[in-house]
């Protein structure tokens, strides 16, 4: 395996109510990061986390945040967010016209970069702008909604990529994993080539399990 395997709390499944409290159990348990949905109601069907949230998330807490922009044109709103060298930011492939310009124009802010495809997406489209990325991110469900089951093609994909990344010379580059990312999800995609994941409501989110004991039990499904 390439990296330790890293979670990505997904905030949109978080209790707004108990915020703080989530945070610093985040922090105890040395989560990775915060993974932020960032939704316009036009490149996805939802509206998600806006500026103002991200800049009260960065009041309460050091801890990266994994700014996933699900938004037409992300070129134009990188000034909005504030974005940190310690932050990972992942733009989509079809959400701009020219993606190599705007993942060139994320280059300065100096964060991690990751370029996501949607489930429909052929891996190759990522084979041009390799050099430009730190990792790609997988969307295991189509983009928008919380709790929608996994598309299980989406499974063989991430085999697909890592062993496409292999044979480019990119095989130090990250594979992120996005959508249904359950315990046996994540221990599976773990040994097709993943090393981050983005937990949400099938994992340390869900309501039958402590949220510390289902932190535990994902660092258990993601070993190397």
């Amino acid at each position: 395996m390439k990296q330790i395997g890293k979670i990505s709390a997904s905030m949109m499944c978080a209790d707004l109510l108990h915020l703080k409290k989530d945070i610093e159990l985040f922090e105890k348990n040395k989560i990775e990061y915060l993974h932020i949905d960032v939704m316009d109601g036009n490149f996805v069907p939802n509206f998600g986390l806006g500026v103002d949230y991200i800049r009260g998330l960065r009041g309460l807490t050091s801890t990266p945040l994994d700014l996933h922009l699900m938004v037409n044109k992300p070129e134009e709103k990188y000034e909005w967010l504030g974005i940190q060298p310690t932050d990972q930011v992942c733009i989509h492939y079809e959400s701009t016209v020219h993606i190599q310009r705007a993942l060139e124009k994320l280059k300065k802010y100096q964060c991690r970069i990751m370029l996501a495809i949607n489930p429909g997406t052929p891996i190759y489209s990522v084979e041009e702008v390799l050099e430009y990325i730190d990792g790609v991110t997988i969307l295991t469900v189509n983009p928008g909604f919380a709790g929608q089951p996994i598309v299980k093609s989406c499974i063989k994909k991430v085999e697909k990529m890592y062993k496409f990344l292999l044979g480019e010379g990119y095989e130090n580059l990250s594979i992120e994993v996005d959508g249904n990312i359950s315990f046996e999800n994540a221990k599976k995609l773990r040994g097709l080539g993943a090393d981050i994941f983005v937990a949400g409501s099938s994992s340390i989110f869900g309501k039958t399990i402590v949220m510390e004991d289902s932190i535990k039990r994902f660092r258990e499904a993601i070993k190397p």
